[in-house]
């Protein structure tokens, strides 16, 4: 029996969830969604989300899919000051009509959290859960590890009244990719799909995450030296198409090039036979970690150790701790990408070999 904060409400219909961001911040808050449709499963689930805002960062809608995890989706242009949209959005709450909203935002200043109450209250919702005090809005240190709470772990902290999310469990993480997802991804892998693969995606949307497509290459044609029988995938959106050609020019094996071929959710599927992940932060690294890959990553210190690693065990970070760690820049120009700059090709093939050496290991224990 599931104790009594965890018990379904199946008399609640409507259910609004709101989230902001793109690929990345939609899976890290998949063991959130899990646990929301568990505790209200017959309600419909729509998520307040904002619209794309380049075209590498895919909407939420195509991340989640089939999922039934989310039924369907409000959109705004985030940070709008105009008026006729925002009134448009409070339109939509007000008629929807929410029982529960479910707020799963990132940390921000306290008085837009306050001011999103305002306007929740004001539209009508009478059940908030997930609202943090403003105690909570700061990352949480693990002195033993250095590390900062992860986000997952933060946005289930967040909504602990509803239950246990579970973030270490990665049946949590579950996409539910459909049939027909599984199939397109075998598909676009051709004879790829029964070789050991490495997959890579060396794309990123910000600068300050670019670890430099003569870094990949080279580190790429090592590993091919060293594991001739593995086949080679290239993912990302197709404007990483030519960047990703580039960096796979050294890998004489087998490879395809899918930048821009497949949706996110065939991504993870495609993704979920590979041995190793090898890119910088991104999205397709939190989908690779999603279907249970471990990967190697060269790690920016925009963000501040810990926050958006990929969660899970066996994972390989290169993440060069800075004095400018934690900066934020999307794009660095004063200290010209240091962080990136100091990840040598040398560690980061230390760092998949150590992802490759254990998947391995871990076959080899499944087969016996």
């Amino acid at each position: 029996m599931l104790p009594e904060a965890e018990a379904p409400e199946p008399d609640i219909r409507r259910v609004l969830i709101y989230r902001l961001g793109s690929l990345g911040d939609t899976v890290v808050a998949l063991p959130c969604l899990h646990l929301i449709a568990r505790r209200f499963p017959n309600a419909e689930r729509v998520l307040l989300t904002g619209y794309p805002v380049t075209a590498k960062a895919p909407a939420a809608a195509a991340v989640l899919g089939v999922s039934e995890l989310v039924h369907r989706y409000m959109s705004y242009t985030v940070g709008t000051r105009n008026v006729s949209e925002l009134l448009q959005v409070a339109w939509k709450i007000r008629r929807f009509a929410p029982e529960v909203v479910v707020y799963l935002m990132p940390i921000r200043p306290y008085k837009s959290v306050l001011r999103d109450r305002i306007f929740l209250r004001l539209v009508g919702v009478e059940r908030i859960v997930g609202l943090p005090e403003q105690r909570m809005q700061k990352r949480r240190l693990d002195a033993a590890t250095g590390l900062y709470e992860a986000e997952a772990v933060r946005l289930a902290q967040t909504i602990r009244e509803l239950g246990v999310a579970g973030v270490d469990k990665l049946d949590n993480w579950d996409l539910r990719l459909s049939q027909g997802e599984r199939q397109a991804a075998t598909a676009a892998l051709g004879k790829l799909a029964s070789r050991p693969l490495i997959v890579c995606g060396p794309g990123t949307k910000m600068q300050a995450k670019d670890w430099g497509k003569q870094n990949w290459r080279e580190l790429l044609g090592r590993l091919h030296a060293r594991y001739p029988q593995h086949g080679l995938a290239l993912i990302g959106a197709s404007e990483d198409s030519e960047a990703s050609e580039f960096a796979a020019e050294r890998w004489g094996g087998a490879k395809v090039n899918l930048c821009g071929q497949l949706t996110p959710r065939e991504t993870a599927a495609a993704l979920a036979g590979a041995q190793a992940f090898l890119g910088p932060d991104s999205g397709p690294m939190h989908l690779a970690a999603s279907v249970g890959v471990h990967c190697a990553i060269a790690f920016s210190a925009h963000g501040l150790p810990g926050v958006w690693f990929p969660v899970g065990e066996m994972h390989q970070i290169v993440y060069h701790r800075t004095e400018c760690h934690g900066c934020g820049l999307e794009i660095c120009i004063d200290r010209e990408q240091q962080c990136m700059r100091e990840i040598t090709v040398d560690e980061m093939e230390q760092a998949a070999i150590r992802v490759l050496e254990n998947s391995a290991q871990n076959a080899l224990v499944e087969v016996q």
